[in-house]
């Protein structure tokens, strides 16, 4: 169902613990990885520049990432995509290229005015891709804890 599966990436832990999920889908369906990194870059005065200082750093640690993948048996790779477009349309665009069949992105899981003023890769995604989005939680979103459980196994 899944043949390939684009991890999209920004280097952060956030996107790490969607790299997890990746794992485990493509181990169960044999897919095909495609980390996805956007490099967005300024417009205006500053035009051309990266937007994330630490491009290079983040770009380093990516590549080892996707070598870890490799050596665990996975066909994977890395496309990175520079451009002033937003980070969600980087990312669909290089979907559509690797006829991704599911997207993989992590969360802040920041919603409403936080959301509308500092944007969200997540909600883009959802908004504009034309296939499966799957949006991981931060982790302490995760495991919702339930209080009845405790009081169960104390009484």
């Amino acid at each position: 169902m899944f043949e390939t599966v684009v991890w999209a990436t920004d280097g952060s832990e956030l996107a790490d613990r969607a790299l997890e999920t990746v794992r485990q889908l493509a181990k169960i369906h044999g897919s095909r990885i495609v980390a996805v990194h956007a490099n967005e870059l300024l417009t205006g005065r500053a035009g051309g520049a990266p937007v994330l200082a630490d491009e290079p750093e983040i770009r380093d640690q990516l590549e080892a990432q996707v070598a870890d993948l490799r050596a665990a048996g996975f066909d994977a790779s890395l496309e990175v995509r520079t451009g002033s477009k937003r980070v969600a349309a980087l990312i669909e665009a290089a979907a559509d290229e690797v006829d991704a069949g599911l997207i993989v992105v992590g969360t802040h899981g920041r919603g409403g005015v936080s959301a509308t003023l500092m944007g969200s890769v997540a909600r883009g995604l959802c908004h504009t891709s034309r296939r499966p989005v799957l949006v991981v939680p931060p982790a302490d979103r995760a495991e919702p804890q339930s209080a009845g459980a405790e009081q169960l196994t104390t009484a």
